[in-house]
């Protein structure tokens, strides 16, 4: 039985070979760490996360991400399981331990008997022989394999820039100033730290944001454009005084214990790891070069002693026109024998690359075993994330898309207006969505091939 090459061993492609050897598949995974590293990477381990240690929302009923999750582990997800294994204190969001994270993914496919993982890197296109391939390379793909893709279909870009927010040692924190909560007292109410500043202390963060000294661009990467959903803190800044105090710095639901009174700003971190010693700060991306974070940083109330574990950084990410080039199985048009998931194919955070590597793995392993596997329908989470980055999506103007219920189908009786109406309208879409997404697991033969 020939296998299924999976290349790249981050959350996507750990996902899809998971999903292959559940059901009976040999499959070779191709990491090219430690062979050849990255500028984000610090470890060999499989689904290493390098950005924030959060999957989002977990609310099935209320949140397009909490759905998703739930659709991922009625599909068996690897990702889901080593994500509620190793979860974190994170209000309603699924936060996870990182490390351990990533050591429960490398031991369940490195002690899976039908999975082999090859530490190398694929240089160019894969050769002929593998007839069937996954391409999970990520936002990191290597140059070799970029200009083949490059080549393959015609395109003249692969690129955008996203980015890294910092870690700081919990025990460096100072209480005194800042305090335990989440906003509107979700999940156990005292999953975050917040720092509190005034007016005056804003005013004077924003500023040092604009006029810090951020890393410069080499050359290759002048032209790259910015996420807009990931957007390094120095450039929401230059947009206007007050982005950030309505984005990650909003005040809104948030008490001051130390005062009694609401902060003009406040800067929340999250709990980073298993043990409550590392602090990561939410939405805080950045390309400051490192010694201005810390110098900026710690001006804000709380952290003026932090301690980094991490600083923030920045990298080119890589994907590719979907809508143009992939076909509803997310096989690429010009080759058939080569699929494509995770990042690469233009869906944006963890749990989204996770799910499009759930959907490549299920798909190439149906097609060897002479399954029809159909598209999940477009009324679930998996269905209308995959519609909108193979054909949904405008391919003039494609760029990385978040799961939401905008990509999903309008419900077939509406259902009213206001805040109540909006959270009925979720859990119906919710509700939907699982119904049809279990139909099609049924439907697929796949977990009867795995018996």
């Amino acid at each position: 039985m020939n296998p299924i090459h999976v290349i790249g061993g981050g959350l996507a492609g750990s996902e899809a070979a998971w999903q292959i050897a559940q059901a009976k598949h040999p499959v070779v995974l191709h990491e090219m760490r430690p062979v050849r590293g990255t500028d984000v990477h610090i470890t060999d381990g499989l689904a290493e996360l390098v950005c924030s240690n959060s999957f989002r929302s977990d609310d099935a009923e209320h949140n397009a991400v909490g759905l998703l999750h739930e659709e991922m582990r009625r599909c068996g997800s690897l990702i889901m399981k080593a994500g509620d294994a190793h979860r974190v204190p994170a209000g309603g969001a699924l936060a996870v331990d990182r490390v351990e994270f990533s050591n429960d993914v490398t031991a369940r496919l490195t002690d899976h008997p039908l999975v082999t993982i090859e530490r190398e890197e694929v240089s160019g296109l894969p050769p002929e022989s593998w007839r069937s391939v996954i391409l999970a390379t990520g936002p990191l793909t290597s140059p070799s394999l970029s200009e083949a893709i490059l080549k393959l279909t015609g395109e003249d870009s692969l690129a955008f820039f996203d980015a890294i927010a910092p870690v700081i040692h919990r025990d460096s924190i100072d209480l005194s100033k800042a305090w335990f909560q989440s906003r509107y007292d979700k999940g156990d109410g005292a999953d975050y730290i917040n720092c509190p500043l005034d007016q005056t202390q804003y005013g004077a963060f924003i500023e040092a944001l604009r006029t810090g000294e951020a890393m410069p661009f080499q050359e290759w990467e002048m032209d790259t454009p910015y996420f807009e959903g990931c957007l390094p803190i120095e450039v929401m800044a230059e947009r206007g005084v007050e982005t950030l105090r309505f984005g990650p710095m909003k005040p809104v639901g948030l008490t001051n214990p130390h005062t009694g009174g609401k902060a003009y700003a406040v800067v929340q971190l999250r709990q980073d790891n298993a043990l409550g010693s590392l602090y990561n700060i939410v939405g805080f991306q950045t390309k400051l070069k490192h010694g201005e974070q810390t110098r900026i940083f710690r001006a804000i109330p709380g952290l003026e002693n932090a301690a980094f574990a991490r600083l923030g950084g920045i990298h080119r990410n890589t994907f590719i026109n979907s809508p143009r080039l992939l076909d509803e199985g997310l096989r690429l048009k010009a080759d058939p024998r080569l699929r494509f998931a995770g990042q690469i194919t233009g869906v944006e955070g963890y749990v989204e690359s996770a799910a499009c590597g759930l959907l490549a793995g299920r798909f190439a392993v149906a097609e060897q075993l002479g399954i029809a596997l159909l598209a999940p329908p477009g009324t679930s989470a998996l269905g209308a994330l995959l519609g909108h980055i193979v054909g949904g999506a405008d391919a003039e103007h494609f760029q990385p898309m978040n799961v939401n219920f905008g990509l999903f189908p309008p419900l077939e009786t509406p259902v009213k207006g206001g805040r109540r109406g909006r959270r009925d309208r979720r859990a119906a879409y919710s509700s939907r969505a699982l119904d049809a997404l279990d139909s099609w697991i049924r439907a697929s033969q796949l977990e009867a091939a795995a018996q």
